[in-house]
């Protein structure tokens, strides 16, 4: 439910005190569109039920605000690691992120063998679902050619050689995918039901860190490996409760044909998402929300921020200024924050978000309490099919 005890609060926060010094064009949050049945198509035509549901509710949430989000949140955070319940959003502001991110990749690549992780992501997965959350995933899988990490990009053919049907690292990346589809398949919430996950393969293509990056592919070769994946998981694998996002890097304001980049095809993607490490350019965020709200509305598509951030931040008023307010009016589903790496010493600087003890404490609270942003305690069932949103 939609925190009503502090609507009016927030909306003279927002639009009756107008900052003349700061540029972005700030937007009302319009009125909802009369009633009318949409109707949506997702890639996988065998979805589970409770899949389709949540994509209904992703189309419809975003009429109404975002959902925030937070990486690896309830894994570790500052100061804390693996403590069954801990989050550093909910240290803060009570209550624990509406979206919660992982990644998949050290389920899938060769560290899976040695890792103790991955019962900790799934118990973490579990805990989001059973309160209703969502789940989405990355994956920093290392390079299957090389063997080095997601960022060695020292060898061009690597996509070429996953897409040769019988090589080596043809072979070596199904086995990746099969143990990605193990997982899924076996991760189930209280009921025996499979957990849906917004799942982003492959994610910042646009840029040229990894070795899926425009760097180290053609447009037909990362076209091709997104496609080859998502038929492995759901034609060959039986993965049923994907929903496959796509996320661009975004850092300056960008246009459709550069969200548009390598786009593997209307019927192989269900979001659009971007990376968006804007820095403290609010009037950026608003520029590229804007455009990929507009996208999404094309394409009728729901589309959210996939990762955003500022390390090391110390702004006060980073909450309202650099995401609260760019982010309204603005038609998208999420807004996920990058990690807070666990650091109990606070020797180094990368947080994105916020915890106990950081001088935003009292900015995210305002954060928390505006009608439009979305924590668990907010959410509608996103697991029953959203009114007047069709999914085939």
């Amino acid at each position: 439910m939609i925190k009503m005890n502090v609507l009016i609060l927030s909306a003279m926060m927002l639009f009756g005190a107008c900052d003349t010094d700061n540029p972005i064009d700030k937007p009302v949050q319009p009125d909802p569109d009369p009633v009318t049945t949409v109707e949506l198509s997702i890639v996988d035509k065998k979805s589970t039920d409770q899949t389709k549901a949540l994509y209904s509710q992703l189309w419809a949430i975003q009429s109404k605000g975002f959902m925030f989000g937070h990486h690896d949140d309830l894994f570790y955070g500052r100061k804390w690691f693996n403590v069954p319940g801990g989050s550093d959003t909910k240290d803060v502001c009570g209550d624990y992120p509406a979206v919660f991110s992982v990644d998949f990749a050290e389920i899938m690549d060769d560290r899976s063998l040695a890792s103790n992780s991955n019962d900790i992501r799934r118990r973490c997965i579990i805990e989001a679902r059973e309160r209703g959350e969502v789940i989405t995933a990355c994956c920093h899988l290392n390079n299957p050619l090389t063997g080095g990490d997601s960022w060695d990009n020292s060898n061009i053919n690597v996509v070429k050689e996953i897409l040769k049907d019988g090589s080596q690292t043809n072979i070596k990346f199904k086995v990746w995918l099969d143990r990605l589809a193990k997982f899924a398949l076996d991760l189930k919430d209280s009921k025996g039901n499979q957990i849906p996950v917004i799942f982003r393969p492959f994610h910042e293509h646009t840029q040229t860190w990894s070795w899926w990056g425009q760097m180290c592919t053609t447009e037909k070769e990362f076209i091709d490996l997104w496609r080859f994946t998502v038929t492995y998981l759901r034609d060959v694998k039986g993965v049923h409760q994907f929903i496959y996002a796509i996320s661009p890097q975004m850092d300056v304001p960008k246009t459709k044909d550069d969200f548009l980049f390598r786009w593997p095809g209307d019927d192989y993607v269900d979001f659009i998402g971007m990376d968006c490490y804007h820095g403290l350019n609010p009037s950026t965020f608003s520029t590229n929300l804007k455009s990929i709200a507009a996208i999404s509305k094309e394409k009728m598509k729901p589309c959210g921020v996939t990762e955003t951030g500022v390390e090391a931040f110390t702004d006060k008023d980073f909450w309202t200024k650099q995401i609260l307010t760019p982010a309204t009016g603005r038609f998208v589903s999420l807004i996920v924050t990058w990690r807070n790496k666990y650091d109990p010493q606070e020797e180094g600087t990368h947080y994105f978000s916020v915890f106990k003890g950081h001088p935003s404490e009292s900015d995210f609270i305002k954060f928390y309490n505006s009608p439009i942003s979305f924590f668990s305690k907010d959410l509608p069932d996103m697991y029953i099919q959203a009114e007047n949103v069709v999914v085939k």
